[in-house]
């Protein structure tokens, strides 16, 4: 048997420092804080873990499960599902990071991850090699797995095999390093027991760093659970389909909502069938009308959308089915309606439940007859389309209060999708803030190196009322605002007098509840103890300078972390460069003196 795991995926290093590895080796933090966060409550039949319901799960049930779903709808699929439930888990995790540990020690609060999957029962994790700098994005980690639960479930059932099986702790370790990073980060099992190794080794660093990342980011995209044996022809129409990316347009996701809302477009994309699409405003209904759209047979025709709330009512019955000309004094030329416009196509008609009811009867008409004449016309018209509503209104009570046609809500409503709120699945964030930061980074010709820690846990908490909208317009101030090759702060998101609701609290050193967002504390930071009030007092008193203060404590965090710039970078709250350039200053300042 091999004992040796190998690190093939690992970049070549040759004789490295202490600088170099940062957190090689180092302990993890003591991990009293985050058992202390577990709550078991027999009298109600719960399991908390902080504020999220956990199960106590027999890993023979697990093992019994993972088999079955291997037989019945075969393995590549039964790794996607389980590296998505993971991917959900970590960004999860990823939240309570921020709550747990002290702010300013990435290290420790990214422990976080590493120490709940062994608390959780699910793997004993030893650190080789951890490198990060949040605030610009670098990421590097290597980690050795011991007693993985998934190996021991996949060799009870499969036996030895040729590749790595810890599918769902990938995808846990990839969820929770995006969520922290706020950017895609990409683990890779390298070495595996369920290959005939000792233990499982995993390597990860974002996905632009791999050389190729779609193999592994292919397992978070939604699938289709067709049966595992089918026939030629549906084998033969599957592999012509060309694979969505997990970003595709303004679409990004891998939460279980978003899968959920994307696998129902799969399935009614191929049909004529009319589908309602649901949700809050910014959530990217117009965008799934889109993606359905070139999901949809009808593709190479063209996608015709009327927003319905933004159109004068009187002027809503002439857009949509076209007027005649005369039909009105001052009406000189006949118009073609978008009705006409979308034929062969689909018509997305956005905010369906701001149609006139003279309009919706209309409408109505239409989808039962597929005629319509134009307004002042006579002629009936035939036309072939599909069509797309939204609508963030609830039409089931609009119907009830007479405001909405009964008949029309059953005819758009063949196939209604729910599309889920941004707060219900913050397991995307990273994504989303990769896709948006690339996006304003290059439109408004800036290097935006990620976001600070702060920032980041704020995204977090954030409920979002304005949905993707709301956060794509957060960012695209953030990239304005922040300084070029810098990262994106808190006060460059959130500003003063929003009337923002982070209600998320943490004990401090006194042990009392302080909020972990304060408005008025400094601009990226909590308040200033008064202790070091007092000593920064003396120090001005003493006629010390910026300068040497600054090389002091550079000085000291050095000596304390025995040299080890990274160490020192998070001890002081600063960026392992901003180190390294103070070093670079004080060693050309000892030369010229």
């Amino acid at each position: 048997m091999a004992t040796d795991p190998p690190s093939d995926a690992a970049p070549q290093r040759t004789n490295p420092t202490a600088n170099d590895l940062i957190g090689a080796k180092t302990a993890f933090p003591d991990v009293g804080d985050l058992a202390a966060r577990i709550r078991f409550d027999p009298d109600k039949g719960q399991i908390w873990l902080d504020d999220r319901r956990m199960v106590l799960l027999h890993c023979d049930a697990l093992a019994a499960l993972r088999s079955e779903l291997i037989d019945q709808i075969g393995l590549e699929r039964t790794r996607a599902a389980f590296t998505r439930m993971g991917y959900q888990a970590g960004a999860a995790d990823a939240e309570i990071s921020s709550r747990v540990r002290e702010k300013g020690k990435v290290f420790e609060a990214f422990s976080v991850g590493p120490q709940l999957h062994g608390l959780e029962g699910v793997v004993l994790v030893e650190q080789v090699h951890c490198d990060i700098d949040v605030e610009r994005g670098h990421f590097y980690a290597e980690y050795i797995w011991h007693n993985s639960f998934e190996a021991e479930a996949h060799i009870s059932g499969q036996g030895l095999g040729a590749d790595p099986v810890c599918w769902m702790q990938i995808g846990y370790a990839s969820g929770f390093a995006s969520a922290f990073l706020g950017r895609p980060i990409v683990y890779r099992e390298t070495a595996c027991a369920a290959m005939g190794f000792d233990v499982c080794r995993i390597v990860g660093k974002p996905a632009e760093d791999w050389d190729d990342a779609s193999p592994d980011l292919k397992y978070l995209r939604p699938g289709r659970f067709a049966p595992l044996h089918d026939t030629p022809s549906a084998k033969a129409k599957r592999a012509s389909t060309k694979p969505m990316l997990i970003a595709d347009g303004e679409l990004a996701g891998a939460s279980a909502p978003f899968n959920h809302a994307y696998h129902l477009l799969q399935k009614v994309a191929p049909t004529d069938a009319s589908v309602l699409l649901i949700g809050e405003g910014g959530v990217g209904k117009s965008e799934f009308a889109k993606l359905l759209h070139r999901l949809s047979a009808r593709k190479g025709s063209q996608l015709v959308a009327l927003n319905c709330a933004a159109i004068a009512e009187e002027q809503l019955e002439a857009i949509l089915f076209g007027i005649e000309k005369g039909a009105y004094p001052g009406i000189t030329e006949t118009s073609i309606g978008h009705v006409e416009r979308a034929n062969g196509g689909t018509l997305f008609l956005d905010e369906v439940d701001a149609l006139p009811l003279k309009v919706q009867a209309r409408l109505s008409r239409f989808l039962h007859d597929g005629a319509f004449e134009r307004v002042g016309g006579r002629k009936q018209r035939n036309v072939n389309l599909r069509v797309v509503a939204s609508t963030s209104a609830d039409l089931p009570k609009a119907v009830e209060a007479g405001n909405f046609r009964e008949d029309l809500y059953f005819r758009l409503s063949v196939f209604p999708i729910k599309i889920p709120p941004l707060r219900d699945r913050r397991a995307d964030l990273s994504l989303l803030l990769d896709l948006f930061l690339k996006r304003f980074s290059e439109r408004y010709f800036k290097q935006a190196t990620g976001f600070t820690e702060r920032a980041l846990a704020a995204i977090m908490a954030y409920d979002w009322p304005g949905n993707i909208r709301e956060l794509e317009n957060r960012v695209e101030r953030g990239v304005i605002l922040c300084e070029d090759g810098e990262a994106i702060s808190f006060s460059h998101l959130f500003q003063p007098g929003e009337g923002l609701d982070l209600s998320v609290f943490r004990l401090n050193a006194d042990g009392a509840l302080e909020a972990l967002f304060d408005q008025q504390a400094t601009p990226d930071g909590a308040r200033t103890p008064a202790p070091a009030v007092d000593a920064v007092s003396k120090i001005l008193d003493q006629g010390v300078g910026l300068s040497a203060v600054t090389d002091l404590l550079v000085r000291q965090a050095l000596q304390r972390t025995s040299g080890n710039q990274s160490a020192a970078a998070r001890l002081l709250g600063m960026t392992r460069a901003q180190i390294q350039y103070r070093v670079s200053q004080m060693k050309r300042n000892a030369s010229s003196q």
